[in-house]
């Protein structure tokens, strides 16, 4: 009988909730761009980000493909708003 091993480790990953003006959150993985979501309440945003999370990775181990490990625990993504003018002619 042979035995079957399973990999299993936590990835960590920044998240961004981002409230919509009609209500609900946009979710998004500023290391993953791939990944976007959608919850309707913060609770159901963070349950989404998991969800999506897992499923982007367990693909990408499937397929084989390199899963980028950032040390985001040692970086916090910077926030700032960008202002432009223009004008119509």
């Amino acid at each position: 009988m042979t035995k079957k091993f399973i990999h299993s480790k936590e990835y960590s990953y920044t998240v961004i909730y981002e409230p919509l003006k009609d209500g609900g959150f946009n979710v998004v993985f500023p290391a993953i761009p791939e990944i976007c979501t959608f919850g309707r309440n913060l609770k159901e945003s963070k349950e989404m980000a998991k969800d999506a999370l897992r499923c982007y990775l367990e693909s990408a181990f499937k397929s084989r493909e390199i899963i980028s490990e950032r040390p985001q625990s040692f970086k916090k993504p910077i926030r700032e708003k960008v202002a432009v003018s223009f004008s119509l002619k």
